[in-house]
């Protein structure tokens, strides 16, 4: 399969499963109860249980483009590449949107901050990550109902008329953030340079970025 092909077929899906996972996070909102509130724990077990479902699901994907039982080499290098730059980019976009709220809001108003601590963002990818790993060797244990329901789900969408075409607009969108930020690591990497900076505006102050962060799209 071509490599572009390939790429973008994957920011379809994370596209998709990003909004049947948006269903998943409203159905445990409503079932939990209303006197307890969501703690750091419960936050980042349901990340790491989204990062689950999202790296078996591209495994599945990868193994169907090809109809074997076997990761391809160029598919475990560019599927890898691209998990790292999307779980990456998600990270910085979470880290920047938790800096606004805490500027713009302060102390008074704590529990309109999105929940976000770096160690535990780090430490879901990399879980994410092994479990890609762990699939490579026991491929047979990427196969479960969960993870075969969303597969199949996200096939079905991709390829519905409407709404399929709508999914794979922003899968394009998604497909150019990877570009970007891999373009941006190449020259950094060069140059010492990011071929594209940002500048965040907090309280009209304008506060330079790091030179080795990039912006990123919505999350989705």
């Amino acid at each position: 399969m071509d490599l572009l092909k390939f790429a973008f077929l994957m920011g379809v899906m994370f596209a998709v499963f990003g909004f049947l996972w948006g269903f998943v996070r409203l159905a445990i909102t409503l079932l939990r109860p209303k006197h307890i509130e969501k703690n750091m724990i419960e936050e980042y077990s349901i990340k790491a249980l989204q990062y689950f479902f999202l790296i078996d699901v591209t495994f599945l994907f990868c193994l169907h483009q090809n109809n074997s039982e076997y990761i391809l080499p160029y598919e475990l290098y560019t599927g890898a590449m691209i998990l790292v730059l999307y779980f990456v980019g998600k990270l910085q976009n979470r880290q920047k949107r938790s800096t606004l709220f805490k500027a713009s809001l302060g102390d008074n108003m704590k529990f309109l901050t999105p929940m976000f601590n770096l160690r535990a963002e780090i430490g879901v990818i990399l879980f994410g990550m092994g479990m890609f790993a762990f699939f490579i060797f026991y491929p047979q244990y990427a196969h479960n109902p969960i993870s075969n329901w969303f597969y199949e789900t996200i096939v079905g969408i991709e390829e519905a008329p409407v709404i399929g075409f709508v999914f794979k607009i922003v899968g394009f969108f998604i497909l150019l953030s990877i570009v970007n930020k891999l373009l941006n690591g190449i020259f950094y990497l060069v140059s010492g340079k990011p071929l594209v900076t940002t500048s965040m505006h907090v309280g009209g102050d304008k506060k330079e970025d790091d030179p080795n962060k990039f912006d990123d799209f919505e999350e989705l």
